[in-house]
């Protein structure tokens, strides 16, 4: 499914606008469970009628009138808000200044594919994509007074996260938000693939129904997703070898204890270890670039031999367990900074695969967008 190179995702063009959708919630006893993530695996043209089912069983919410919904979830001390409808996809902007939805990351076109064949046989959009933005005070204010009245839906999931969702159906409200969101630029949190999936489905089943896919938006300034960084394991390679790459490309690998090499992680500093030698690698990094695209601009490209393999991880935990399964050199990175993925976008860049990690993601279930409702 990863096969080939990356390929930079389509533009929405403006207006960035969320649009009013019937939405689906399961039984707080399903969210977060791994049995309901399992409803939406194959096959996959039975989602729906599974979905129908739960219903019947009062498992499952559908809400008889369309909403933009301002969803909050808080997980392990950390709150997080959005409003959540159907993203318009109906343009493609012909160049970066028209668009309303910014990627920061390349996609695999064979994974398009397939998350859009799946979409077409499931008939629903199980899980709203991630956007962030620096959101207008208007609107915050908004959802400020909002919040100030009982939610239409309050629990806690079996995942432990806690949920609360307002519908908004107020003609002033919608109309405030749309006029507010219209000139705006989002940046994609989580979900390149299934944003291009969207686009993918649009292009092949026109109509109403595609034309929009499920968004979640968040003010990164009002409560913002935690950004954090995702480690490498590079396969087979030795400290030495990349002390070497380093040499060619300006960086200076250096031998450090375990505790002090953490405790240098930095911008321009990573930290590498093969699970018994640990050094710091400093790049020569340039004021426009972060971390992880020098490593994969020109670090691992020097690298000899190359790495048999590049796995990710989002703890270091585990990417320290992975070299202590198979022969590597984990290579530790540093926190993006927000303004810097901004900056690296307005710069019409792509960062490579995995270079960031936005979280907590809300759990499944929450809020679900039936392609049969158009």
């Amino acid at each position: 499914m990863h096969d080939g190179p990356l390929v930079h995702p389509p533009h929405v063009a403006r207006p960035l606008r969320l649009r009013p959708f019937r939405g689906l919630t399961l039984d707080a006893s399903r969210i977060g469970a791994p049995a309901s993530v399992r409803a939406f695996t194959r096959p996959y043209d039975q989602v729906a009628d599974r979905l129908e089912s739960w219903a019947r069983r009062g498992q499952l919410r559908h809400d008889q009138e369309a909403a933009v919904y301002l969803h909050e979830y808080t997980i392990g001390g950390v709150t997080v808000r959005g409003l959540v409808g159907a993203l318009d996809i109906s343009r493609v902007a012909q160049d970066r200044v028209d668009a309303a939805v910014i990627p920061h990351e390349g996609i695999h076109p064979r994974q398009v594919e397939d998350l859009a064949a799946r979409m077409s046989q499931m008939r629903v959009n199980p899980a709203p994509i991630l956007l962030v933005h620096r959101g207008p005070e208007t609107v915050r204010r908004l959802l400020d007074g909002l919040q100030a009245l009982a939610p239409d839906r309050e629990f806690t999931d079996r995942g432990g996260q806690h949920h609360r969702v307002w519908a908004i159906r107020e003609p002033d409200s919608l109309a405030l938000i749309e006029r507010e969101l219209a000139g705006r630029q989002a940046l994609i949190a989580d979900g390149h693939h299934r944003y291009a999936a969207y686009l993918q489905l649009r292009s092949s089943e026109p109509g109403p129904a595609t034309e929009a896919g499920l968004a979640m938006l968040v003010d990164q300034d009002a409560s913002p997703l935690h950004l954090g960084p995702i480690h490498r394991v590079l396969g087979h390679t030795t400290l030495d070898a990349l002390a070497a790459a380093g040499a060619l490309v300006g960086a200076d690998l250096r031998d450090s204890a375990p505790n002090r090499a953490l405790a240098d992680l930095a911008a321009d500093t990573l930290v590498a270890t093969d699970g018994d030698r640990w050094a710091t690698l400093r790049l020569d990094l340039p004021p426009d670039r972060l971390a992880v695209e020098v490593l994969h601009e020109r670090v691992v490209p020097a690298l000899r031999p190359h790495p048999t393999r590049l796995a990710y991880h989002h703890t270091v935990d585990d990417t320290l367990a992975d070299i202590g399964r198979r022969p590597g050199t984990a290579v530790l990175m540093p926190a993006p900074a927000f303004s810097r993925v901004l900056a690296t976008c307005a710069a019409d860049r792509l960062l490579p695969e995995k270079a960031t990690s936005f979280q907590p993601k809300p759990n499944v279930g929450v809020l679900i967008r039936s392609l049969r409702d158009g």
